[in-house]
């Protein structure tokens, strides 16, 4: 959705491995925000994303306007299914709903032989492979570690909004992610267990935590927690709504880092 940050500029560069040419759509989908989301305050500056774009290698840049991705209010709608009605879907209805379906536009306008999407939003990727899976969509799908700062704040363009004690604060997400792996390699597989422990360290002034959750790779829960689990969660930190999760087995550290 644009206001380019290093995250999305990795999966550029890891677009540019898998193909002879680069297509980076930007469309803030309003589709997706719900009716007391940030919609008109979401970051935007398509000129530094512009710049961002080719000075990365960037081959086409689609930056279409919702009149033309949505001449009308669209009828015909992508239903994520269950998997979009847990964790995020949730806390935001219809959410996936929106997200599906501009991603099915995307892939129907661009036709991309591969298209590459971050792991920060698990369950958006995760809903993706299904859709192209499901509906039979000639693309594959790369999905690509989540990208954070030294200190292990997971990139987002929604980190703007942080006030510098916020972002200090925010930190505590990435500290949970890692408790939890950490408690986990310490034998610990009861993943009630692991998000008491987890929930332990969210808890922090000025944080407001929504959910901690440990799921299979089809955002199932799990009964016993093993390499292949995922711990997503979200919290609130201050008005931001922020997102992160970690493979058990991969584990926070093992996902790339950049200077603020």
């Amino acid at each position: 959705m644009g206001y380019l940050h290093e995250g999305h500029l990795r999966l550029v560069d890891r677009a540019r491995e898998l193909a002879d040419r680069v297509v980076l759509s930007i469309f803030v989908n309003p589709l997706q925000f719900g009716p007391k989301e940030d919609f008109n305050k979401y970051p935007r500056d398509l000129a530094r994303d512009r710049q961002l774009a080719g000075d990365r290698g960037v081959d086409c840049l689609f930056v279409p306007d919702a009149r033309e991705m949505y001449p009308s209010e669209p009828v015909a709608r992508v239903a994520p299914g269950p998997g979009g009605d847990t964790l995020e879907g949730a806390a935001r209805p219809g959410h996936f709903a929106g997200v599906l379906t501009v991603v099915a536009k995307l892939l129907h306008l661009v036709e991309p032989d591969v298209a590459v999407f971050g792991r920060k939003d698990f369950q958006q990727a995760t809903l993706v492979k299904r859709l192209v899976q499901d509906l039979d969509f000639p693309t594959a799908i790369d999905v690509l570690p989540t990208v954070r700062e030294l200190d292990g704040l997971a990139l987002s363009s929604r980190n703007t909004y942080l006030t510098p004690d916020q972002r200090r604060a925010a930190l505590a997400l990435s500290r949970t992610l890692r408790t939890v792996e950490q408690t986990w390699r310490g034998g610990e597989a009861d993943p009630a267990a692991l998000q008491r422990r987890g929930m332990e360290v969210l808890r922090v002034p000025g944080v407001d935590p929504e959910y901690l959750a440990l799921v299979d790779d089809e955002l199932q829960p799990v009964t016993r927690a093993t390499a292949r689990t995922v711990a997503v969660l979200a919290a609130r930190v201050g008005a931001t709504r922020l997102i992160d999760n970690v493979v058990l087995g991969e584990g926070v550290a093992a996902d790339p880092t950049v200077r603020a």
